[in-house]
């Protein structure tokens, strides 16, 4: 089955999950915008180990035709499970607003990372502070709608 014909698992509590809740039920009416300014998209990875069809939502930045998004996991010492799933398959589904497309993602080469780092941190000025917490590169994920 596709990625995008599968109906995800989403996270189960906190702000994320009421955040992905909103999104999701309205149809990406509601919480596209998480905050003024801070733009969300709803990504769907397959889980590394499970096969499962996973789903978060991240801010994410625009690269020409690509969405820009950071593995920041605020700074902890491990990558966040999304972005170990899209290194095993990069073959994703985002949604942003209303638009269910799918998707390949890739992280971004050393020749990309500062210019994109400083478009994602105009946005959220914390990432910075969040590379400060954890001694990992953190990762930058562009992801190119297909079709």
């Amino acid at each position: 089955m596709a990625l995008i014909d599968e109906t995800p698992i989403d996270p189960q509590e906190g702000w994320v999950a009421d955040h992905v809740r909103l999104y999701a039920e309205s149809g990406g009416t509601e919480g596209h915008h998480w905050q003024p300014g801070v733009p969300t998209l709803l990504l769907t990875t397959r889980g590394k180990k499970s096969g499962t069809a996973r789903r978060t939502a991240l801010i994410y930045g625009r690269d020409g035709d690509d969405y820009v998004v950071m593995a920041s996991y605020a700074g902890a010492p491990a990558h966040p499970d999304w972005y170990v799933n899209l290194v095993a398959d990069p073959e994703v589904v985002i949604q942003v607003g209303e638009e269910v497309m799918p998707a390949t993602a890739r992280t971004v080469g050393p020749a990309d990372r500062d210019r994109l780092w400083s478009v994602m941190t105009r946005i959220w000025p914390d990432y910075d502070e969040y590379a400060t917490k954890t001694s990992r590169e953190i990762p930058l994920v562009a992801i190119s709608p297909v079709g």
